[in-house]
């Protein structure tokens, strides 16, 4: 079957080792691994390779349409892909999205399966329609949320089983065994890009939802708190086995555990990593306080 291929490198190479064959790629991130192998195959195939096109341009469509392929594929491809794209291909296009759809439709769906505290996540096939997210499901794949994992981790755990997907789901679609699942739409859930409200730490709640941010928010953009006329980048944390009486939320102290930051009702966590905005040294452990000025040494 004749593909289409869109997304990140190491799906076409995937794709090629398969059997199928690569009419065309388009790469949303040249700089990614596998790209210089992905160079040499399309050069031998003598197949348009293209690094991030404008896939609305008149003449990538027209380039596109004489290749004459089957199929449109997706994978890791962040831009909207346009109906006419699609229409290309006689058999449509399919995506591969790292999460359980309907839930977490969008373009982050790993902050916002941490911030939100999903016990399961996951990756779906899909069609790809004129609405983001919103085709056909016609494979999933589950997988429980690891404890303590942060939305880098959490990706990079997802790449294997989407990769799995995106070449089942191809399978699939060449021996006509697809099937479609229309998507259920009151459990739609979106998931955009975070804002700085999303991952600006309130103190005021309970540590688990502190400690959840953080994890949704690591390592990029990184969840954060203003000290004065500073702003701390918490990049990982804990919860604090002792907190010392009197602190409200959002005081800070040197304890012996490490830099502790008080939440709702008595609990707190203890800082592990952090770096000033706009800094890329980070510092660990006690290390930390030096990046909080006038922070007190408290005993327990």
């Amino acid at each position: 079957m004749k593909l289409i291929y869109l997304g990140l490198p190491l799906g076409a190479l995937m794709l090629y080792r398969e059997g199928h064959d690569l009419a065309a790629a388009c790469i949303s991130r040249p700089s990614m691994p596998g790209m210089r192998r992905l160079r040499q195959i399309m050069s031998t195939l003598n197949a348009p390779l293209l690094g991030r096109p404008d896939l609305t341009q008149p003449a990538v469509q027209a380039l596109l349409a004489s290749t004459d392929a089957d199929l449109v594929v997706s994978w890791f491809w962040t831009r909207r892909i346009p109906a006419t794209m699609v229409a290309l291909a006689p058999r449509g296009g399919v995506n591969v999205h790292p999460s359980l759809l309907p839930r977490h439709r969008g373009a982050d769906p790993y902050f916002w399966t941490l911030a939100l505290g999903d016990a399961e996540t996951g990756v779906t096939a899909h069609r790809i329609t004129a609405r983001y997210d919103e085709g056909d499901i016609l494979l999933q794949r589950k997988m429980a949320v690891p404890p303590d994992v942060n939305a880098g981790k959490l990706a990079r755990l997802l790449d294997r089983p989407s990769l799995e997907v995106l070449r089942d789901v191809v399978d699939l679609i060449e021996r006509g065994e697809e099937t479609a699942i229309p998507q259920d739409t009151s459990l739609a859930t979106q998931a955009p890009k975070p804002t700085d409200e999303d991952c600006e730490l309130i103190w005021d709640l309970p540590v688990d939802a502190v400690l959840r941010t953080i994890r949704a928010a690591s390592p990029d953009p990184g969840a954060f708190t203003g000290f004065g006329d500073d702003t701390l980048v918490i990049l990982k944390a804990r919860k604090a086995e002792k907190v010392p009486r009197g602190l409200e939320p959002g005081d800070v102290a040197l304890t012996p555990e490490g830099v502790l930051i008080a939440c709702r009702g008595g609990e707190g966590i203890v800082v592990l990593e952090a770096a000033r905005e706009g800094e890329e040294r980070t510092r660990q452990g006690r290390d930390v306080a030096a990046l909080i000025p006038g922070i007190g040494v408290v005993s327990l």
